[in-house]
């Protein structure tokens, strides 16, 4: 069997209810940045945010009624001090869980975007 030639993960698609909306949330709350805002048909954009210097983007697709909006994502993000981005997330009025400490594992918490679509900050080790 010949090996892939995939290298990388470049976007991860997130169910929105309101484009517009979300794009405010992870651009101006979360301070990351728009890669990409694209009429796809007259009613629908293909919308790409992401961390600063990040190599994944997530695409905010607009959610048809039938997708998993508020949905468990699985998806981490990381963080150099997860007690500091922790406490500056709450200042900004992010929806964060507590910060979770178990031996071995690095600290980390929960966000929830306005959807409730939900998220992990984890300290890199």
């Amino acid at each position: 069997m010949r090996p892939t030639s995939i290298r990388d993960i470049r976007t991860i698609a997130i169910d929105v209810t309101n484009q517009d909306q979300a794009l405010e949330f992870y651009v101006d709350t979360l301070g990351f940045e728009k890669r990409l805002d694209a009429p796809i048909s007259p009613t629908l954009r293909w919308i790409e945010v992401a961390p600063i210097g990040a190599t994944t983007s997530i695409a905010l697709n607009a959610s048809d009624g039938t997708g998993t909006v508020g949905s468990d994502t699985g998806i981490r993000f990381t963080v150099p001090d997860a007690e500091v981005e922790h406490a500056a997330m709450s200042e900004r009025g992010v929806s964060v869980s507590d910060v979770m400490h178990w031996d071995g594992v690095p600290p980390m918490y929960t966000v929830d975007d306005p959807d409730g679509n939900r998220f992990y900050v984890v300290e890199e080790r």
